[in-house]
């Protein structure tokens, strides 16, 4: 390593001068690096700290960590950070188990603060650092969330309290913060103090009650101006940064009160979405880059005393959340899977502990020893806390799931006894044949009718000559879609309608003819501006009430005699995609396949258990004719699908949206690999959003578009 940096080093420097040259490196680095270890299933901020590390002064030397440019990215990244932290803590969650996760929020934050300071202690720092160094113990990140999501247990218990419980520790450990560096730096007294703190709940108090009502006001106001409502929240996170400094403590903490005020008011929607993506795509990833500039691996390495602060932090986190883990299961009844899962979930140290850590060292009430053992520390639990939830979590028992089991999905009529009607936006004349048929082919078995739409955005004028010429192209689209449909005997009634978006009109149209369903096309296209400014599906999915299937169909829907309907989980959720292929199959006289996949060492007679368990389940559905079931033991879920895939005329897979957790840089969704690689047709189902059970039920709508 010093060899190449001697030869590397005058390269380097010149290339230093020029601060673009830098900005091209970290976004080569955060483009690629997460990429490459999801695949090696670790945590992408695990590649971007050790990216740092390599490119920074302790190792090539390409990057600095004192540049301007990267100060003030690294700095919005931080405050981006914790912004996103508290704007991802789930208050309904917590409200609904609010005395629990209490409870064990108490214990995961109180043993680890009591073994983080003993710890501190025991080596020499002084009551300040070591309380700080408690704090850092205290708090936990949900980095294994993707994977409780994808397993189908976010509505386990003891799940919803370990996030629930996120709330208190987060907080706690950031007030604690704030506190020991205004101590720290301002040497205050017990009266100072005493003001500062009355000061720090003054601040909260307008923070969370002050921009939460501020945020609900400008949204209602602004309606659907999206691009005002995303200033405004920007807005709110700087101003709550300036304002914690202006009464003497850390920036953080006012962007983590400022993610909590405006939570509620974002809700799960597109802004929210937007506002997550700028800083996980760029800004926070940069904040972690930055961090492993900082860390020199090389000074454990120089004699064995070294490692002895490491071993005992990292010991002493892992034993003290198992302790808080353990008594949670003795005092509210969990069995070992769940308290392992608790304990499991509540390991890795990412978002507010990384934060804290930085801010110390930078006030200088923490030594290089101590920050370089943080990182170490985040990079062992984030590696395996989610391996520990992986295993520990399969087989938790999801009462709420099985209470909606039976629900019909898609009934021949709507609760209000109107007919099924199926909304079919056309825009394509290459691709819209297709989606008529499919639409068709639906609203044949439940005895509905299609609408095609066709929408002509507004101008200025409603006269002018642009408005005009898309009118005419409607019409056209829509006498050839009535064809169609009228070939294929089924009712159909065209709508014209205009509107300022294609999203807004398909939505709205659809809520007016009180649509049962909603079949669009899928297109190919992705990019920066599809992530940022949303698409047509994306949109239409977070604004529709009822079901939307986005389809990619390679050949006529009529032609399809196999069905393949993967299914992760055993949650009801992700069964309803089975109940649509049903109704596709019963008009096909086509053959529906389930397929869920386990793991390769999964034993045989686990295996039949399974199959047993998921053919109860779909029996559940009621369906006339049941689908054949079928579990596979493989290693890679979406390699076994791929393969299997090549069996079938059609997949209709869920779509899934992963909780982000910050920094956004979780484990890819598989079906996310999947809509990339099948090259059969593909049906993917979105669910209209209902609160808490809606959060699985988005998916990879950003990065489609519709043709």
């Amino acid at each position: 390593m010093e060899l190449i940096s001697q030869v590397l080093a005058p390269t380097s420097q010149g290339l230093g001068k020029e601060p673009i040259v830098p900005f091209a490196i970290l976004l080569l680095v955060i483009l690629v690096v997460p990429i490459v270890f999801e695949r090696l299933r670790l945590p992408g901020v695990v590649g971007l700290l050790l990216a740092g590390m390599v490119l920074g002064p302790h190792g090539w030397n390409f990057l600095q960590d004192k540049s301007q440019t990267m100060n003030l990215l690294s700095d919005i990244g931080l405050v981006y950070l914790m912004f996103v932290a508290g704007l991802e803590i789930e208050i309904d969650q917590f409200r609904h188990t609010a005395n629990r996760s209490l409870g064990f929020g108490s214990f995961t934050f109180g043993v680890p603060m009591i073994v983080g300071t003993a710890v501190g202690r025991s080596f020499g720092f002084d009551w300040n650092a070591a309380i700080l160094i408690g704090s850092l113990f205290a708090s936990h990140t949900l980095l294994a969330y993707p994977i409780i999501n994808r397993l189908g247990v976010t509505n386990n218990e003891a799940v919803t309290v370990t996030m629930g419980a996120t709330v208190f520790t987060d907080i706690s450990a950031l007030l604690l913060l704030a506190v020991c560096i205004a101590v720290h730096t301002s040497q205050l007294n017990v009266f100072s103090l005493i003001t500062l703190i009355g000061w720090l709940t003054i601040y909260a108090t307008v923070v969370l009650v002050g921009f939460d009502w501020a945020g609900k006001e400008f949204f209602r106001r602004s309606r659907e101006d999206e691009g005002h409502q995303f200033l405004f929240v920007l807005l709110v996170v700087f101003l709550a940064s300036v304002g914690a400094q202006l009464i003497g403590i850390e920036k953080i903490v006012g962007a983590f009160l400022a993610g909590l005020a405006v939570n509620e008011a974002l809700a799960d929607g597109p802004v929210k979405e937007k506002v997550v993506f700028v800083g996980s795509v760029l800004f926070i990833p940069i904040f972690f880059v930055d961090l492993g500039l900082l860390v020199d691996l090389t000074s454990f390495t120089r004699n064995i005393t070294t490692l002895q602060l490491p071993a005992f932090i990292i010991a002493g986190l892992i034993l003290s959340k198992l302790v808080a883990a353990i008594l949670a299961k003795y005092l509210y009844q969990y069995n070992w899977r769940e308290a392992i899962t608790m304990w499991s979930l509540s390991l890795p140290q990412v978002g507010a502990t990384v934060a804290a850590t930085l801010v110390g060292y930078r006030a200088g009430l923490l030594p290089p020893s101590i920050f370089n053992s943080i990182i170490l520390l985040m990079l062992v639990t984030s590696t395996i806390g989610p391996l520990i939830t992986s295993r520990a979590a399969v087989g938790l028992n999801t009462s709420v799931a099985k209470k909606h089991l039976a629900a019909p999905v898609y009934p021949s009529v709507n609760q209000n006894n109107n007919p099924f009607t199926i909304v079919v936006p056309v825009y394509n004349p290459h691709t819209q044949q297709h989606l008529i048929e499919m639409a068709a082919l639906l609203a044949s078995v439940a005895n509905g009718k299609i609408i095609p739409l066709a929408i002509a955005t507004a101008a200025a004028q409603m006269d002018a000559p642009r408005l005009e010429a898309s009118l005419q192209r409607s019409e056209r689209l829509l006498a050839k879609s009535c064809a169609v449909s009228k070939a294929l005997n089924v009712e159909s009634e065209p709508l014209l309608r205009i509107d300022d978006a294609f999203a807004q009109g398909i939505s709205r149209a659809a809520r007016e003819q009180t649509a049962s369903l909603i079949v669009m096309g899928w297109g190919k296209r992705t990019g920066i501006r599809a992530k940022l400014f949303g698409n047509v599906i994306d949109n239409v999915l977070w604004a529709s009430h009822c079901p939307v299937a986005v389809t990619r169909l390679v050949e006529s829907p009529r032609k399809i005699q196999r069905i393949l309907v993967p299914v992760e989980n055993l949650m009801a959720p992700v069964l309803q995609p089975v109940h649509f292929a049903h109704i596709l199959a019963e008009g096909l006289q086509a053959q529906v396949t389930v397929l869920n996949v386990c793991e390769r060492r999964t034993s045989s007679s686990k295996i039949a258990s399974l199959r047993s368990q998921l053919a109860l389940i779909v029996s559940k559905l009621s369906l006339s004719n049941p689908p054949e079931v079928q579990i596979i033991a493989h290693e890679n879920v979406a390699q076994a699908i791929l393969q299997a895939a090549r069996l079938y005329d059609l997949v209709v897979l869920p779509f899934i949206r992963n909780h982000t957790i910050p920094g956004g840089l979780g484990i890819s969704d598989v079906t996310t690999q999947l809509a990339r690689q099948l090259t059969c047709s593909i049906v993917m189902l979105g669910e209209p959003q209902r609160g808490i059970e809606a959060t699985a039920t988005a998916g990879v709508a950003s990065k489609t578009a519709v043709v």
